[in-house]
């Protein structure tokens, strides 16, 4: 089978490549010329553990190809996949440009039946919308070629993308027609053998699916979170009311631990699209609402924590920061609680130094020289007065304290991750906070 994939961002080359893998002839397409080149050398533009090794290994075997010409490769191709950004516009909703961009391609240039899938994280409605702009194309050639649209959204966490993507909890795949169904049938069969789920729906059903997948997620967190800050209140201990609360096989664990806030591509951006999306519908999200509130809120905890503890004036302190990214195993800092952390901190005079294992270049091209970077994790705490723990990287679970303590001019921990023991910090003669105690 051949199949194009329209950008080569985080979605589109994590599908691309793994679709590769399965023995899919794949062409990922791309405006970006430079970024093109670059994969064509096998230079991955983003970290994501496994996936430099499945991209070369295509590449060379000949299943994985880079163009920056959607139409050069339509000929061959049965099915198209928008993969493209949707960045959220000043009122929430998602931007849609690019995705239509590409419907445009694709109706000024399809000679055969060929299948649009949208794959990027799009509103309900959207599919109707690509169809509409494609018919304009053919009409607008005075020509008639049959073709279907379907919504195929993806489930990807960054870290684990690659295998999220070869052993998926599910696939979901809005058609609505039974040529389009067979297609996607046939591209997924691998899957299928394996006995994983592909779930096949309506197109709007599929397109909702993903907003309501991501937002239920967003919701236990900032739901766990709203409960750590009244632990703190009333005197609980928010690890042994998580516990006791995920134990219920209702309930669980996932997703429901507290911190100091989500962030990144997904989340956040979903979030505020629903919330839109029922504006546009009549009808308000209040649920949704509070849980957007909760988070925004939540990335101001640890600096606030701080200036309780230390006092309000934060010049001339040292504060060194471990973790940049919004989630271990990425190096991505979109809406990450690191960037108002750090701003705030700034903003109150402070000096910040910063370590992150993967996501120090990004910083950089973030805030610039605004920040010190420390060369590892133990040179960020030399002459702190206080360290903020935000990103919970494997490296940071087991830290020597000794060390810690003998570099800090104050061995003060605030965990925005609760990954410590409180007990085995004491001892080691460190002051430490966590969230939701």
């Amino acid at each position: 089978m051949e199949i194009a994939i329209v950008g080569t961002g985080y979605v589109g080359l994590v599908s691309g490549t793994c679709f590769a893998e399965m023995g899919v002839n794949v062409t990922c397409v791309d405006i970006d010329e430079k970024k093109i080149e670059s994969l064509r050398r096998g230079e991955i533009p983003i970290y994501e553990p496994g996936l430099e090794a499945l991209v070369k290994r295509n590449v060379a075997e000949g299943r994985l190809k880079f163009t920056t010409s959607l139409a050069s490769c339509l000929p061959k191709s049965e099915i198209v996949f928008i993969a493209v950004g949707t960045p959220p516009d000043e009122d929430g909703s998602a931007d849609l440009r690019y995705v239509l961009d590409v419907a445009r391609e694709f109706g000024r240039n399809i000679k055969k039946y060929t299948l649009l899938v949208t794959k990027s994280t799009v509103p309900v409605g959207t599919a109707a919308k690509v169809r509409q702009v494609i018919e304009d194309e053919l009409e607008a050639r005075g020509e008639k070629v049959e073709f279907d649209v379907a919504s195929n959204p993806e489930f990807l966490k960054e870290g684990a993308a690659v295998s999220d993507f070869m052993r998926p909890d599910r696939v979901v795949v809005g058609v609505d027609s039974d040529r389009a169904r067979e297609l996607m049938s046939r591209l997924y069969r691998p899957l299928l053998l394996n006995n994983f789920r592909v779930i096949f729906t309506d197109i709007p059903s599929a397109e909702m699916i993903k907003y309501a997948a991501n937002s239920m997620l967003a919701t236990r967190i900032s739901f766990m979170n709203d409960i750590a800050n009244l632990c703190e209140l009333v005197g609980a201990d928010v690890n042994m009311v998580r516990k006791g609360l995920g134990s219920d096989s209702r309930i669980g664990l996932k997703f429901l631990y507290p911190g100091c806030g989500y962030g990144g591509s997904c989340f956040p951006k979903d979030v505020k699209a629903l919330i839109n999306t029922a504006h546009q519908a009549g009808y308000e999200m209040k649920v949704l609402k509070a849980v957007e509130e909760v988070n925004v809120n939540q990335k101001e905890l640890l600096v606030k924590k701080l200036k309780k503890i230390i006092g309000p004036d934060l010049r001339n302190r040292v504060i060194a920061v471990w973790g940049l990214s919004f989630k271990p195993e990425t190096d991505d800092m979109r809406e990450a609680p690191s960037l108002v952390v750090i701003n705030r901190l700034i903003e109150a005079g402070a000096k910040v130094k910063v370590y992150d294992p993967v996501a120090m270049n990004e910083c950089k091209r973030r805030m610039g020289d605004t920040v010190e970077y420390a060369k590892d994790m133990y040179d960020a705490v030399v002459d702190a007065d206080a360290m903020l723990m935000l990103t919970e990287w494997k490296q940071f679970r087991m830290p020597s304290w000794d060390v810690i303590v003998k570099a800090m001019r104050h061995p003060l921990i605030i965990d925005g991750r609760n990954i410590y023991d409180p007990k085995e910090v004491a001892a080691a003669g460190i002051e430490y906070h966590y969230v939701g105690h």
